[in-house]
This record gives C-alpha cells, structure tokens and sequence, in this order.
C-alpha cells in the first residue's frame, strides 16, 4: 500500500477531528431529546392515567347512589363498576381520544386486581386478562445508554401504570401502554436534522482542510524544491534566494549555505576519487580496504586477478563472502581476520602455484579499530623486477667498463693497423710463410677491433626513429628474414597472429633486430630439428610476442646469466644477441622476460606498450616525424 502525502494526512486528521467533534455533539443532542421524549411521554401517560382516574371517580360516584350493590361484595361491587365505566359516555369519549391526541401512546385500560380489562381503547381486548408489561417507569429512571437502547433496540411496549381504589381499598389500576415504535417515529426527524447537520459540517470541514493544507503545506513545496536541487546536484539554481523572513525563509536560506558546502565538499571529492581512481588503476598490488564492521569499501583493479571476482562482487561483502575456506589464500586471509593480528609480508603459494606476498594492517584512531587494509603482492613479479633491476645495474656496470676499455684499446689497434700496412709497403719482396703471418695478423687485429666497435656501439646513445607500426606486421617481417637461415636447421617456424591490429610507437629496424636475435638463438638451440612457436598478442596495454623453441631449455644455473654481455653457453657465440635484445626492449619502455622447463624448451616474452589513440591499419604506416634521441 503507497504511503499517504503530508497534505491527505492533514486533510484526514482535520475531517477525523470534525467528526469526532460532530459526533459527539449529535450524540449528546440526541441523548438529550430522547432524554426529554420519554419525560414528555412519561408525563403523558400519567396525565392520561389520572384523567382515566377522575372519570372513574365521577361515574362511579355519579351512578353507584342509585345502584343497589352490595358494597361489602367485592365481587359485586366489580362488576358494578364495570357497567358504569363502559355505559359512561365520558369514559367511551375519553378512551378514543387517548390515541389521537398523543402520538406516543400505543393504548390505555383500566384493569382489575387480576389484570382483566374492564375497559380498553381496543373493544376486542374488554373483559380478557390483558399481559403484564415491564414499567416504563424503569426506562424514565434508567440512563442516557439504556434510554437509547430501548428506543433504537427491538420493538416493545412498556405500561405507564396507577393505582385505582375505592375508599382506600384498591380494586384495579390504569395502564397507558407506551411503544418504543412511536418514539423512535418521534424521534425520527430530530435523526434526520442532526444527520444532515453533520453532513454539512463534515463537507465544510473538508473544503477548509483542503485549503488551510495547501496553505500550510505550500513553503514546504518550496522547500522540497529546493531539496530536490541539492540531491541532483544542481546546486547553482540555488543561487535564488527566497524573499521570506519567516521560519520558512530561514530554513530555506540553511538548505541554500548547506548546497553550497556540498557543492564544496562534492568538487574537493571528485577530484579526491578521480586521483585515487588513477592510482588504484595503476597499482600493480591488490589492494583492499575494510570499514569497522568488515566491510569492503574499496578494491583495486588488480585485486580482480589475484582473488578471481569482480569488484562489484566484492564492494560491501564481508571477508566471509569474498574469500573461499577452500583455497590457502582465502584461509591465511580469514585466519588474520579472526585472530584480528597484523600481517606483515606472509608468502602463500596458491592452488595453481603462484607465490603471492599478503599484508594485513588494522587502522586504528585513539586506540579504536576503524577499518582494516589487506595488500596482495605477486611475490614471483618482485622476483623478476628485483632481478630486472640488478640486470640493469651488472650492465650500466658493464657499459661504463667496456666504455672506457674500448676509448683506450682504439687509439693502440688503430696506430697498430697503420704500422702493420707501413711494415706490409716496405716488405714487398719477402717469403710467403713471412706474409702469411703477417695476413694473420692483419686479419685477428680486425676482429679485435669489429669487437671494440661492437662494444662501443652497446655503451653509445641510440638514435631512435620512432614510427607507427602494426606488430603484427614486423613479426612477418622477422619470419620472413629468419626461415632461410632456420631452414638450413631444419627448423620450421609456426606463426599465429592476434586478430585484432597490434598498434606500437617504436623503431622497427632495433626491434626487428631484437626480435631476430631471440629467433636465431631459438633455433640453435634445436641443433637436430623441430619447431619454432612465433606469436603476437595484446595483453592489456601492451602488445606481447611470444618465441618459443622446443630445445632443451636453459639450465637453472645459467637463467640469471643469460642477458650478461658475452655471457653464451654456445662454442661460436659472442653473448651479445639477447644483451642487445635486452637494451632495445628497454629503450621502448618494453621488457623481455623468458619461462624454461628444462628438457622441454624455452620461451620468450616481448612486451612493447600499445599505442594510444590508433584505430586502424592506415593510421600505422604514418611516421612521428623528427627521430627522437634516447640514451
């Protein structure tokens, strides 16, 4: 059932409030008037019983000298008295009157000791023994409630009786019969007039409710007006104020100071929220908060991956309902909570293997617990970023060494380079064994310096020369380049390709070359054949190729090894292929990172950042313009 409005609950206690005052009115006026109809109607049948008394008196005084009845025979004297009263012409006139001058009375009869009628306004009832009737005395000394009982209660009749008596000695009474029919009849149209009254008055009642509501409830339109304002957040229409000086007016103007410090408050949290926004979308830690009571009130982005539920699942759950008893995760979590003890970097590995690093600090504020934060943490990516890092270090080493080795070793290999040509011109005429030496050394200074060249290539500044470019494309690119050589290994590559366009800002030539590097070494790896996994992907906002062989895999004594300058396990290698892959990947804010199963290959992984604002194909082959110089 809707709930009523303010205005019809004002217009129904006003009405409710007329009636009960109507009603009550009505009431006592028709307690009243019944009051007085049956005094009146009490009186009437007295006076009509004392007439009926001096009548009797008359005639039997009149006619009883000239009668010869034996007065010691109350027999006698009875029957007397009956043919006195029945031949008397002023008993018969007064009988039939009784009826049409009292519209109350129902009939009247004079009866002796034992209630036979001696004479009746109805002629068929004279002479039988007439029923004795409750007296109506009883109802004129009864109460308001029982008078309206009686009247508004079945229909009955009630005597009005006086006692009749001849030298004192009683020898019948008078009985006026009263009908409680006739009364009401009486009665009925003093009903209709209160009746009407009320009706009058209850319509009136409700016109001037309907009016004084409106009235009274029109400043608190106004009001709800500017309420509505507020919570919609169309805060500047408030600007208006209302001309009021009333109480009105001064609730009005604490809503307009109240809008206005929401409109405040609501700036400084939209952009409080749209902060946190951005930096819980970057945290790469699941991070949760907790009110109280238990309850989440805010979720990362990155707590999605780690627990596998949406966080609209999970905003204002409890723990309970978030995490499972079934999974360690969700045991060492629930655990915390109900010892409600700090969890300061627990490492759990879940079902499926993965370490994960969980911490649980519970906020407090004066001694009291307001809330509670729990921190999810790949243990295995702080592993890699800790080792990424410490390879980045061993090669800013490197590159600083072989920077300085190579500026001092140059300057010798070049003057020995002129002083050998100046040796091969002044030797023209010399043995062949004497030349051949000489050729040899000729040639091993070369290598010695296409080393150094190489070196000082690593340490220098790159000059990039950055384009737009489906990845997708230069991995076709790459296969087609490397099959030749690979097909000699009797290694064939297998390529798959995301469906969707693959879009980087990058220098295709340096990753291309990157790329190549990890190809050709996966292919040494398969010294009797196999194949060769090539595919491109995204993966959330970075474009992802994956390289996988099917060699023997890296050994777990050399995996933290393999990206160190001139660190190689092959006889003919020079151990700057995955260093050079490492360093371009790194120059495109990219990383490269590689999973091995020993006996069952390797693979690598090439993550690029995706472009933004690329739609299509066409966009990439625009280039960015001016090169731009990265160290």
């Amino acid at each position: 059932m809707p709930a009523l409005r303010l205005k019809t609950k004002l217009v129904l206690a006003m009405t409710a409030m007329v009636v009960a005052i109507v009603a009550t009115l009505s009431t006592l006026h028709i307690a009243e008037v019944v009051q007085q109809l049956i005094e009146h109607t009490n009186n009437d049948g007295a006076f009509i019983g004392h007439e009926l008394i001096g009548v009797t008196r008359d005639a039997v005084e009149s006619n009883g000298s000239s009668a010869n009845t034996d007065l010691n025979d109350p027999r006698k004297v009875e029957s007397a008295v009956e043919r006195i009263l029945q031949r008397d012409p002023g008993m018969n006139s007064l009988l039939k009157s009784v009826l049409s001058d009292s519209p109350t009375l129902y009939d009247a009869a004079i009866t002796n000791t034992e209630g036979r009628a001696l004479v009746h306004t109805t002629a068929s009832s004279q002479g039988t023994v007439l029923k004795r009737r409750e007296d109506f005395s009883s109802i004129v000394k009864g109460g308001t409630w029982a008078q309206l009982k009686v009247i508004f209660g079945p229909n009955h009749v009630y005597d009005v009786r006086l006692p009749l008596a001849s030298n004192g000695t009683p020898f019948g009474e008078v009985r006026v019969g009263v009908s409680t029919v006739l009364l009401k009849n009486q009665l009925q149209p003093q009903l209709n007039k209160a009746l009407w009254v009320s009706g009058v008055a209850i319509f009136f009642c409700l016109l001037l409710a309907g009016v004084l509501s409106h009235l009274a409830l029109r400043p608190l339109a106004a009001i709800s007006r500017r309420l509505d304002l507020v919570s919609e957040g169309q805060l500047e229409l408030l600007e208006t104020p209302l001309s009021r000086s009333d109480e009105v007016g001064a609730v009005t103007s604490k809503i307009d100071r109240l809008g206005r410090q929401m409109r405040d408050v609501k700036e400084v949290f939209s952009a409080m929220k749209e902060n946190l926004d951005q930096m819980m979308a970057n945290l790469q830690d699941g991070v949760m908060l907790f009110t109280s009571d238990s309850r989440a009130v805010l979720v990362s982005a990155s707590a999605e991956r780690f627990i596998g539920k949406q966080r609209s699942e999970m905003m204002g759950c409890y723990p309970e309902q978030i995490f499972s008893q079934d999974s360690r995760l969700g045991q060492a979590v629930l655990q915390a909570f109900a010892v409600r003890q700090p969890v300061a970097g627990q490492d759990v590995e879940t079902e499926s293997g993965q370490h994960l690093e969980i911490a649980l600090d519970f906020i407090e504020e004066r001694g009291e617990r307001i809330g509670a934060l729990l921190t999810l943490r790949d243990a295995e990516s702080v592993h890699r970023i800790e080792d990424e890092i410490e390879l980045s270090r061993r090669l800013s080493a490197i590159g600083r060494l072989t920077s300085g080795v190579a500026h001092e070793v140059k300057n010798p290999i070049n003057a020995i380079v002129l002083h050998l040509e100046v040796l091969r011109q002044k030797l023209r005429e010399v043995d062949p064994d004497t030349r051949r030496h000489i050729d040899v050394i000729g040639s091993e200074i070369k290598r010695l310096d296409r080393v150094v060249q190489t070196l000082v290539d690593f340490t220098r500044p790159v000059e990039l020369r950055l384009v737009e470019i489906d990845l997708r494309k230069l991995v076709n690119d790459v296969v087609h380049l490397a099959t030749p050589e690979v097909a000699q290994r009797k290694v064939r590559i297998q390529r798959e390709a995301d469906t969707r366009p693959l879009p980087v800002h990058i220098d295709a030539d340096l990753v291309k070359q990157a790329v190549l590097n990890i190809v050709i070494n996966g292919a040494q790896a398969m010294p009797e054949g196999g194949s060769l996994y090539i595919t491109a992907s995204r993966e959330g906002e970075h474009a992802l190729i994956t390289v996988r062989d099917e060699g023997p895999g890296i050994p777990p004594e050399v995996r933290d090894k393999i990206f160190n300058l001139y660190f190689t396990t092959k006889e003919a290698g020079t151990g700057i292929g995955l260093a050079v892959a490492y360093r371009i990947l790194q120059l495109h804010h990219g990383s490269v990172e590689f999973d091995s199963v020993e006996g069952q290959g390797a693979t690598f992984y090439l993550r690029l950042p995706v472009s933004e604002g690329v739609t299509s194909v066409e966009q990439f082959r625009m280039s960015s313009g001016d090169p731009v110089k990265t160290a």
